[in-house]
């Protein structure tokens, strides 16, 4: 038992009263010994993934095909030359070795001496015969690939939101140029994992102006990243309304929706670096637009004088011709601009004159002297008129008081006068008889006087008038 000192002392320590403590190298180097001693060589047969190298070495996932269970391998570097055997992910291969401890992690593994290949394991059957489903389909064709946008705006990411792959886009985004990033969240392993991609890469196509999405996940083993092989999630990349890019595990990673998708990146990070342009290449591009249109710009303008200096070529020798042209149009010019000039004067003068008459015949001047004249002659008149006035009225107010005292007798005599003819007339007068007794007939109808019994008849309506009123009668016989 000197081989496993840890097991000695659990022996040693059932007779002793204390509890003992162990250190963890202690414990895993006692369970890896028992495991080497107890499982020196065994046969195992498994799908691998996860096949990686390193300095010769090949590290592995050894995949059991029938229920969900995982073994850690190696196979070092001298039994890597002598194996003929295939390793890489997807292949079914038999392994002989010891199982074993890595004592530093605790982590259980085997330690594979031999490999024999034993066929093709189920995932990569599946993930062949799904390939060869969509291919079929026309799902993978390159001419279906959709370029990316130069410049997008708003960038989806169908991504866990806790994952490193979102915060790796994120800092990538970020650092090349500036865009909105709207993540929609989902799981990205597991058994659920498919139906949410799905539905989180269905939710981000509702923003209107989405320009692309992409889709991502950090690194992981082949069943990490199975849920990236599902033909639920293929169809739904492939289905997409605007360019899709797949940022999936590593480079070396491989999986349906890569396949699927507009175009494949490395990593996450390489995904943001495809999708986002970078600030300075963006100005590179500008600057060499604007010194190419510049240049055509010069060419353009370029090509057009040479050509308007072969159309002017035959009008050189022209020039014979019009030099005494233009020296007479010149004399012309100039004998001209002097009529010109004393014609204008000339109008400008008679023009000065006829202004000059118009305003003297303006009504709104004649008026205006109109009324000074007639001001200056009322101003007269007042003056004038006053004193005639002043005298006639002194000698009407004399004549006035004369007239007063010549007509005063004149009016006693007319009113004595007066008075006698109205108490003659008043004598005389019809209403004097009816005060006496007396009585007037008059017809209704007619308002005259009933003289005679003969101008009435029976039945006849009289009003009989006496002194102090009217009141009527009817003819009962005459």
């Amino acid at each position: 038992m000197s081989e496993m000192p840890l097991f000695e002392r659990l022996e040693d320590d059932d007779h002793g009263n204390a509890e003992p403590v162990f250190r963890v190298s202690e414990v895993n180097r006692a369970v890896r010994f028992m495991l080497e001693d107890h499982w020196p060589s065994v046969l195992i047969e498994g799908e691998l993934s996860d096949v990686r190298r390193s300095k010769g070495h090949v590290y592995f996932t050894l995949n059991d095909e029938e229920e969900p269970a995982q073994l850690r391998g190696v196979m070092f570097q001298s039994d890597v030359r002598r194996t003929k055997a295939a390793l890489q992910d997807g292949a079914r291969v038999r392994f002989r070795g010891k199982l074993s401890l890595y004592t530093a992690r605790g982590q259980f593994q085997l330690i594979a001496r031999s490999a024999q290949m034993a066929g093709e394991g189920d995932l990569a059957a599946q993930f062949r015969k799904l390939r060869a489903k969509l291919e079929a389909e026309g799902l993978l064709a390159p001419e279906r690939k959709r370029p990316l946008p130069r410049l997008p705006r708003v960038v989806g990411v169908v991504s866990s939101r806790t994952g490193a792959a979102l915060q790796d886009i994120m800092r990538v985004a970020k650092e090349r140029c500036p865009v909105k990033i709207l993540v929609a969240d989902c799981r990205v392993q597991g058994e659920d994992a498919p139906r949410s991609i799905v539905s989180a890469l269905e939710l981000i196509q509702r923003v209107d102006d989405l320009d692309v999405v992409i889709i991502a996940r950090g690194g992981g083993s082949a069943e990490d990243l199975w849920a990236f092989n599902d033909e639920g999630v293929a169809r739904a990349v492939a289905a997409c309304r605007v360019p899709i890019v797949s940022g999936v595990g590593h480079e070396v990673d491989i999986t349906i929706t890569d396949l699927v998708a507009d175009v494949r990146a490395a990593t996450p990070s390489n995904a943001a670096e495809l999708v986002v342009p970078e600030r300075e290449a963006l100005l590179r591009d500008v600057r060499s637009l604007e010194r190419r249109l510049s240049q055509a710009f010069d060419n353009r303008i370029g090509g057009l004088r040479l050509r308007l200096e072969r159309l002017l070529r035959p009008l050189y020798g022209a020039r014979r011709v019009v030099v005494p042209v233009r020296r007479e149009m010149a004399a012309l010019e100039e004998r001209l601009w002097h009529a010109s000039r004393a014609s204008l004067r000339t109008r400008r003068e008679r023009h000065a004159e006829l202004h000059r008459r118009l305003m003297r015949l303006d009504p709104r001047t004649v008026l205006r002297r109109d009324q000074r004249e007639l001001a200056s002659l009322s101003a007269k008149l007042r003056d004038a008129g006053r004193l005639p006035i002043r005298r006639e009225r002194e000698r009407l107010l004399e004549l006035s008081v004369s007239l007063r005292g010549r007509a005063k007798p004149l009016i006693r005599e007319a009113r004595g006068s007066f008075a006698e003819l109205c108490t003659h007339l008043d004598a005389l007068s019809p209403l004097r008889v009816l005060e006496r007794g007396y009585a007037i007939a008059l017809h209704e109808t007619t308002g005259r006087a009933v003289r005679s019994r003969l101008e009435v008849d029976a039945g006849d309506r009289l009003r009989i008038r006496v002194s102090d009123g009217e009141f009527g009668a009817k003819v009962e016989k005459t």
